[in-house]
């Protein structure tokens, strides 16, 4: 009787132990799968908010300012063109420069880019000029990114659909008018699902550093040219 009941003591010291070592590991591994799961969700977002700062840039290039609207940004690379100078010839051909400039001086008004490229449309290759055209945006950004989506553009990545959350304005610095634009991802929705302590633990510990809880990408505060906040 008492080897029986020592054997129930000992399994049941067993179950214990094996339940607490298992808790402790358990203790252990949420924070650094936290992490891992966390790292992989800001290398989709941080992505994300690139490829905007990069549609902003260039929004900005052809209208003078930034823009609040995502669907502004996703008309503009749909349906948009940008101004780009091409560059025909070169200045080390030297024959190409001189007859250059023999039909400038020969001109009875100024040459323009344009005026040389119906010349060289026409004929005339041994010419050296640049001159600015206009192209779809389409065929100007994202040309290497195959998996480019630009209606992704608009939401947070694991967030259930919740849009970017994006601004611009134009303020004065310095007695100049500076356009600005800042677009954020909080991680109350960025990392949504996840253990929302340890989520929680990390919105105070961003905050006690004064730092922004989530990825932001420029500032409408201060000028920061447009940088990220992760870099």
């Amino acid at each position: 009787m008492k080897k029986a009941v020592k054997i129930i003591i000992e399994i049941v010291l067993l179950v214990v132990i094996v339940f607490l070592v298992d808790a402790i590991v358990k203790s252990v591994m949420k924070p650094v799968n936290f992490n891992k799961e966390k790292a992989v969700r800001e290398t989709v977002a941080i992505q994300r908010l690139k490829d905007i700062r990069t549609l902003q840039v260039a929004f900005k290039s052809v209208n003078g300012r930034f823009t609040s609207s995502i669907d502004s940004l996703k008309d503009f690379y749909n349906n948009g063109e940008m101004g780009i100078v091409m560059q025909v010839g070169s200045m080390d051909d030297s024959v190409a420069v001189a007859h250059t400039e023999k039909i400038k001086k020969a001109s009875r008004k100024k040459m323009t880019g344009e005026d040389f490229l119906k010349l060289y449309e026409a004929g005339d290759k041994n010419l050296v000029f640049s001159v600015e055209t206009k192209i779809p945006v389409k065929d100007t950004l994202f040309l290497r990114r195959d998996n480019f989506n630009v209606d992704s553009l608009s939401t947070i990545p694991y967030s259930g659909g919740a849009p970017v959350l994006m601004e611009a304005v134009v303020k004065t610095v310095s007695g100049v008018q500076v356009p600005l634009f800042e677009a954020k991802m909080p991680y109350k929705l960025l990392l949504k699902g996840m253990d929302n302590q340890l989520r929680i633990n990390l919105d105070c510990e961003r905050r006690d550093q004064n730092r922004y809880e989530g990825l932001q990408v420029g500032s409408i505060t201060a000028p920061n040219n447009n940088a990220g906040n992760w870099e």
